[in-house]
């Protein structure tokens, strides 16, 4: 049962129902960039932050304080899952996420164990429960994960990648290892979600961030096909799926066909071409350049002129950035932002609020 938000627009976009300006929210808000954020990371490391409930809530509801953005998104990461299936993780602040051993083989792949979110990972939805209370409906509460692709990257690779190699040379030799891990991650990462929105998220957004990293025909079979099962077993009534697959430019109608309700747009594609290429199919989401947030104050505000009149009139647009936002971001800088969507984006559905006023 959906609760009552007092600010939906967010959740209407979505649905592409009329909204009276455009939503807008960042990627990676919860933390990175806020002194906030920094000093509750001075006592906690990163997975004990991720693990303690309250201080994962505290930080998804700062930026919504703080910022003024239209949506929350939980504080948590994508390699909970790989973790919570028996793969040892550390986080290791010069080299990103680790993994002791990598998935390379069949037998490596059996000792992964199968499991049930709330039990292996309730420490995240006890963090969705609480947020959703502390929040009282302000904003919508998204819930995520990684793909079944990009986890896999991270589970073959032991951790970030330049080149991919290992898991290329996965789906290239021993592609049927590939499909199973795949297959399993997929119906584990809807299993999750579902969980995600039992506990009260609004809406998902699946990350798939290598998805890019695939040629087309590769990310058809490897990744889409597989984003396709996890919204075909989400358990939801009626709560949004996001898919933000970065780098794809070439396959944003089949991510709706996929199921999708909304796409999510990176900042190398105008969104004009988007918009005509899947219609009034979904929705979209994006698409500004995070290193804009870097530029004055002027240049940024035009920045969000033009993407607003690259997308147009009418409803159907979550303003965001087109990948996460920087860990030196200046958190006025984000602000302003978040402001002058807010402000600019109004005459876009001046229609609606002509109707409102009448």
């Amino acid at each position: 049962m959906l609760t009552k938000l007092k600010n939906d627009l967010f959740i209407r976009a979505c649905k592409k129902l009329p909204v009276e300006r455009t939503p807008v929210w960042m990627m990676r808000q919860a933390g990175r960039f806020l002194p906030e954020y920094k000093a509750i990371r001075e006592k906690a490391d990163f997975l004990t932050l991720c693990k303690t409930p309250e201080l994962a809530s505290e930080v998804t509801i700062q930026p919504v304080d703080i910022i003024g953005v239209d949506a929350a998104i939980i504080f948590s990461d994508i390699l909970v899952i790989p973790e919570a299936m028996g793969m040892n993780l550390e986080l290791i602040e010069s080299k990103g996420p680790v993994f002791e051993k990598p998935i390379r083989s069949e037998a490596d792949f059996y000792e992964l164990k199968n499991i049930e979110p709330f039990t292996d990972l309730k420490y995240v939805l006890d963090a969705v429960s609480l947020t959703k209370k502390e929040l009282n409906n302000r904003v919508p509460l998204i819930g995520f994960s990684g793909s079944p692709w990009t986890l896999l990257t991270y589970m073959v690779e032991g951790g970030s990648s330049k080149n991919f190699l290992n898991v290329k040379s996965m789906i290239y030799n021993n592609p049927k290892l590939a499909h199973i891990i795949l297959d399993k991650l997929a119906l584990t990462v809807a299993g999750y979600l579902s969980a995600k929105i039992e506990a009260g998220a609004d809406a998902v957004q699946i990350f798939d961030t290598w998805g890019g990293v695939l040629s087309q025909k590769d990310f058809r079979e490897f990744s889409l096909n597989y984003i396709a099962k996890i919204i075909a077993n989400i358990k939801r009534d009626n709560q949004p799926v996001i898919v933000f697959a970065k780098g794809v430019h070439h396959s944003l109608k089949e991510i709706v066909k996929a199921g999708a309700d909304v796409v999510g747009v990176d900042w190398t594609m105008e969104l004009n071409k988007a918009r005509s290429e899947i219609g009034d199919k979904a929705a979209l989401q994006g698409n500004m350049d995070p290193a804009m947030l870097f530029a004055d104050y002027e240049v940024m505000k035009d920045e969000v002129k033009r993407i607003l009149n690259s997308f147009g009139y009418g409803s159907g647009h979550i303003f965001n950035l087109g990948h996460g936002i920087l860990p030196t971001t200046d958190p006025d800088k984000a602000k302003a932002f978040v402001n002058y969507v807010k402000e600019e984006s109004v005459k876009y559905h001046k229609d609606l609020k002509r109707n409102l006023v009448s």
